[in-house]
């Protein structure tokens, strides 16, 4: 009778050792001296930084989305890395969290070295930009669970806040500003839309140019990462909005108490020109909801410390804080 092998059933087990070969000075790369023993044990170990009086711990999770569908079909997997770690630190940074240290999820029907490295290298560039260490992760090779091709990604980073600094909302106060800082493109949100209006409705291919650049290019910008901006700026925020999935009109009202409302100029925005090209498919309202329109974060300032909050980053006001019931209004 003949014996059937791990490979057989589609699990190449000297393939994932090659991979973990390839990745061990990648990763290791983004250690600091927080980082406890090497990469291979079964739990990645960081030793807490001193100097806060009451440490929190924070722990943020996302994945990319059916970005990773482009990615994956025009075989650019160099960026997705980036958007993963990025849409979970600008998360703790929400929170005042300073990023730690970062583990990944990568699972597939069948593992491609060379394929995973890349993503994986991607995700190493991404925890430099936010000064955190991947200490860990996981790769799975699952047939019958993905389509031939495929992978998926999900991300989990930690980090560390002081406690009397977490409640940020309590602190937003009536006649404060609203900064934004500009997004990079679409980050990782809304591209089941994105893909059907530009692939499904207007034919448009992956080599057309757009703008100078190939339209994949500009699709797959990575997410943009705000943790340095948050440290050189920290002390002159009131408060941090990640416009993520449901945009302006749902993330904005997280940081607001109930009796404040973010009147927003409609005329001060700044939408980027691959959201003008979507716009002539779907409708405003649902632009709104669905994607960042040009602003991955909003800023929540006290007007003194307006000026220097402007000249220490990109960003532009876009309107202030009121009297009223909790919401965003366009005006």
């Amino acid at each position: 009778m003949s014996q059937i092998s791990y490979k057989d059933a589609g699990v190449d087990i000297d393939a994932g050792n090659s991979f973990v070969d390839n990745i061990k000075p990648i990763v290791k790369s983004t250690f600091t001296p927080h980082v406890l023993g090497g990469i291979g044990s079964f739990a990645g170990a960081y030793e807490l930084p001193t100097g806060y009086k009451q440490p929190v711990m924070l722990a943020a999770t996302d994945g990319v989305g059916t970005k990773l569908k482009l990615a994956i079909d025009s075989g650019k997997h160099d960026t997705v890395g980036i958007d993963l770690v990025a849409m979970c630190v600008n998360d703790l940074i929400c929170n005042w969290g300073t990023p730690s240290f970062f583990l990944d999820y990568y699972a597939t029907a069948k593992l491609s070295v060379d394929e995973a490295t890349s993503v994986v290298a991607g995700i190493a560039e991404g925890c430099k930009q936010s000064e955190c260490s991947l200490i860990g992760g996981e790769t799975a090779e699952m047939p019958g669970m993905y389509a031939q091709g495929d992978y998926d990604l999900a991300g989990f980073s930690v980090g560390i806040a002081e406690k009397s600094e977490l409640d940020r909302v309590s602190l937003v106060k009536e006649d404060d500003i609203l900064v934004a800082l500009p997004s990079s493109g679409f980050h990782s949100n809304g591209f089941s839309l994105v893909r059907k209006v530009l692939f499904d409705k207007m034919g448009l291919n992956f080599d057309d140019d757009f703008n100078g650049r190939p339209l994949i290019d500009v699709l797959l910008e990575p997410t943009r990462i705000y943790v340095k901006l948050f440290k050189e700026l920290k002390d002159k925020l009131v408060a941090m909005a990640h416009i993520t999935g449901g945009g302006l009109v749902e993330n904005l009202p997280r940081v607001l108490p109930d009796h404040l409302y973010a009147d927003v100029d409609s005329s001060l925005l700044r939408p980027l020109p691959i959201f003008e090209l979507l716009a002539e498919h779907v409708e405003r309202e649902e632009m709104y909801r669905a994607f960042n329109m040009g602003i991955g974060m909003v800023l929540v300032v006290r007007p003194e410390n307006v000026d220097a909050v402007l000249a220490g980053s990109d960003g532009y006001v876009i309107g202030t804080i009121k009297a009223g019931d909790k919401c965003v209004k366009m005006s």
